[in-house]
């Protein structure tokens, strides 16, 4: 006989693991324990050599469908037999890395059992079992037991008890695991006599009405109302002073997807699996959702139900027949974090709703729906949280110590960092708004408390007045400033764990210099040691301050002026573009001639929007990123009705030459969807031709793209197309987004370097 210890890392809590080594215990003839231990799964066995053997490598080859195994170590002991039998043990605390599981959507089984009149949890909101169910959002420390969750304030029922005892249950140590008896409940907020059926019932009447319905989910709040309803989606829009942004949208069923969107290959798994984001699918135009869901946008951002209640929404013994697709947008007014509480969801949305559903099961922590768009055949991540966070990132270095990257000002999400294991937390939001910044402060708490890691050093970006560097130094630990394009290109980098030099193409909207200018569109040589810029757009005039970055009429009309040097024909030339009236025009003469409120600035983001403007696609945007979004519609859509490619003219991407082209076209008369291709090709032509530069100095052939700019579906493939038929290998992010609300990972990362080669 032969006796070994075993120990599991990775998402191993919160899955059902511990029952499943117990199952494959008996099928192989094991006798030994398997305790939770925070860090790891810990399993004694012991039997034949043979049988052991195949006993482990089942645990590694045939884990629960929502565990993910990172690594699992084997090693023989001495000591004489002594079991008896197999135990599961109760969990204890060890040291060590972390694994946090994510929420995870509610399965098949489950939802059987929800629908089903003989079942003792029918249409009970918040069925779950050992496979599904609330993880992040409910916990309160580690290990993932119920005393340590937001459930253990409802005791268990003798039967759930007695269902969570049992490993031939489904539900053996499900941590949420309730019924109608034992459970939160749902009621309407103001009116707390009407809970339960009545609460739904209620609920759903209201949408069907028109109504807006503010509901409480896992990780906050939703604003929901019917999407083929167009008088109830434009409400919402001027409730929300939204005027033009997508709303997210949630189906009944695959059925409803289909009807409404074009699915991939791959897209129907991501949509129908354990963590149901929203995905961007191309629309049909032979929908039945209202077009102001997103105006103009050849996309929609859908999902499907993932929690009991979302399902119970949609489908209720009351006799109402609800519409098949709801708008279901996160709950916060622009700018502030998703609401969690009653208390948020009063002071926040009581004007932008007719109706509040809630429950009284706390959340921990927040978590908005991950966005996640397609490409190249598989996920491009938007909005990286419900789901995914805080799945972490391997890194193959050898590195030891605890970081925080603090993440950047827009977008924010955070990176805790423990050795090689890097944590990226749900996202919080924009740092511009107080609600915001308490949340980012609550959460890094939270979080490195449930991860049982201290941070010893900070990083965080450079800029002196972003606010998430006033909360790193709140911290009172040592900081680490990692430059805004470098953090980009580091995230890229660390997320394909590459760690050998790159040249580095970060383009983007905004970010601090090390020169105290404004960069957006840089070329870098980089590896985790630091970063060299080599190249960039050609520097720019802007003027107009941060107005500048909403309108980007003022970024055309500063590039115009510079252009022609002559106000009479800068003015004749707004005038035949509707640009702007005389007097917004004068004002920018003033600020360009005196220098006042203008910088230099190399930022791409602001030439796509300096371009929307030229083109006469968007003049401002009422959202981050709206005008080079609509570029990008206006550019794909020439593309796809004009194949083949346009011939790219013999020019280095001085932003002079090429606004300077383009203008002379448009004022020609010649397609703004042409010119909009144009503009993308003559950008990946440079980045191709920057790299190719950068080569024959340095000899690097590998490049990482990262930056909000690579959001662009267009600019993207053109640029890997260029760039792979010249023999580069590229680098692109998947699962962590190129805009900001991925360099958390790079600065952590940077941060981590620091800390094992100071």
């Amino acid at each position: 006989m032969a006796l070994y210890q075993s120990k599991i890392f990775g998402i191993v809590q919160g899955v059902g693991f511990r029952p499943f080594v117990a199952r494959l215990a008996t099928r192989f003839n094991i006798l030994g324990s398997v305790c939770n231990k925070g860090p790891y799964v810990e399993v004694y066995a012991q039997g034949s050599e043979d049988a052991v053997d195949k006993f482990l490598t089942a645990i590694e080859q045939e884990p629960p469908e929502r565990a993910s195994i990172l690594k699992l170590t084997r090693q023989r002991l001495d000591e004489d037999e002594y079991y008896q039998d197999f135990q599961i043990i109760e969990s204890a605390k060890e040291k060590g890395s972390i694994f946090v599981s994510p929420d995870i959507a509610t399965c098949d089984k489950c939802r059987a059992e929800l629908f089903d009149p003989q079942d003792k949890r029918y249409l009970h909101p918040f069925i779950n079992c050992t496979a599904c169910g609330p993880r992040l959002t409910i916990l309160d420390s580690m290990p993932y037991d119920r005393e340590r969750t937001s459930m253990g304030e409802f005791p268990m029922c003798p039967s759930c008890q007695a269902e969570y005892d049992s490993p031939s249950t489904r539900r053996y140590d499900a941590q949420p695991v309730c019924c109608n008896d034992c459970g939160p409940e749902v009621y309407i907020i103001g009116e707390e006599n009407v809970r339960g059926a009545a609460a739904i019932t209620r609920t759903r009447q209201t949408i069907i009405n028109g109504g807006i319905v503010a509901i409480k989910g896992i990780g906050g709040f939703h604003l929901c109302c019917d999407a083929t309803n167009e008088q109830a989606v434009l409400r919402l829009r001027k409730l929300k002073h939204r005027p033009v942004k997508p709303f997210a949208i949630m189906a009944h069923d695959m059925a409803a997807i289909h009807r409404e969107c074009f699915v991939e290959n791959g897209q129907e798994e991501i949509l129908t699996g354990h963590q149901k984001p929203i995905l961007l699918l191309k629309r049909k135009m032979t929908g039945q959702i209202q077009d102001v869901v997103a105006p103009g946008n050849p996309k929609i951002g859908i999902m499907l139900p993932y929690a009991p209640l979302h399902m119970l929404l949609f489908d209720y013994p009351d006799g109402l027949t609800m519409p098949d697709t709801l708008i279901m947008t996160s709950g916060n007014p622009a700018g502030a974090p998703i609401c969690r509480d009653d208390k948020d969801a009063v002071d926040a949305l009581d004007g932008f709703c007719d109706l509040m559903l809630s429950h009284n099961r706390k959340i921990r922590i927040r978590a908005d729906d991950t966005v996640m768009d397609w490409l190249d055949g598989k996920p491009y991540m938007i909005r990286r949280s419900r789901g995914y966070a805080p799945l972490p990132f391997m890194l193959k270095n050898d590195w030891h110590g605890a970081v925080l990257g603090i993440g950047g000002e827009l977008k924010n999400t955070f990176c805790v960092g423990s050795d090689n294991i890097f944590y990226p937390s749900p996202y919080v939001g924009d740092m511009s708004d107080l609600r915001t910044m308490q949340a980012l402060r609550e959460t890094i708490e939270r979080l490195t408390t449930l991860l049982e890691c201290q941070p010893q050093i900070v990083a965080c970006d450079m800029h002196p007045r972003y606010n998430t560097v006033t909360i790193a130094k709140e911290l009172g630990l040592p900081l680490f400033p990692v430059q805004h394009h470098y953090a980009h290109i580091l995230s890229c980098m660390a997320e394909n764990d590459y760690d050998e030099p790159v040249i580095g193409v970060s383009f983007d909207g905004t970010g601090y210099g090390t020169d105290g200018t404004i960069w957006g569109g840089e070329i870098l040589q980089a590896d985790y040691a630091g970063f060299k810029r080599l190249d960039s757009i050609t520097p720019f005039r802007q003027a107009g301050g941060d107005k500048a970055s909403r309108e980007g009429w003022r970024i055309a009309i500063s590039l115009l002026y510079d252009l022609t040097q002559n106000k009479e024909e800068t003015q004749k030339i707004v005038h035949q573009l509707n640009l702007c009236q005389n007097s917004d025009l004068n004002a920018m003469f003033f600020m360009l001639d005196n220098n006042i409120n203008t910088i230099q600035s190399t930022s791409a983001g602001r030439i796509f929007d300096a371009i929307s403007a030229l083109l006469g696609i968007r003049n401002h945007s009422t959202f981050e990123g709206e005008a080079s979004m609509y570029l990008e519609f206006a550019a794909q859509k020439w593309h796809d009705e004009h194949l083949g490619e346009l011939p790219v003219p013999a020019i280095s991407f001085n932003t002079d030459k090429i606004f300077a082209l383009l203008l002379q076209q448009r004022l020609a008369g010649e397609d703004c969807g042409k010119l909009a291709y144009l503009f993308h090709a003559c950008l990946a032509a440079f980045i191709g031709a920057a790299c190719l530069k950068v080569r024959v100095h340095t000899g690097l052939n590998t490049v990482a793209l990262s930056g909000g700019v690579f959001q662009n579906h267009l600019l993207t493939e053109l640029t890997t197309a260029r760039l792979q038929e010249r023999g580069f290998t590229v680098l692109r992010h998947s699962l962590l987004p190129p805009n900001d609300g991925g360099i958390c990972l790079g600065q952590a990362a940077a941060a981590m370097y620091h800390l094992n080669h100071k």
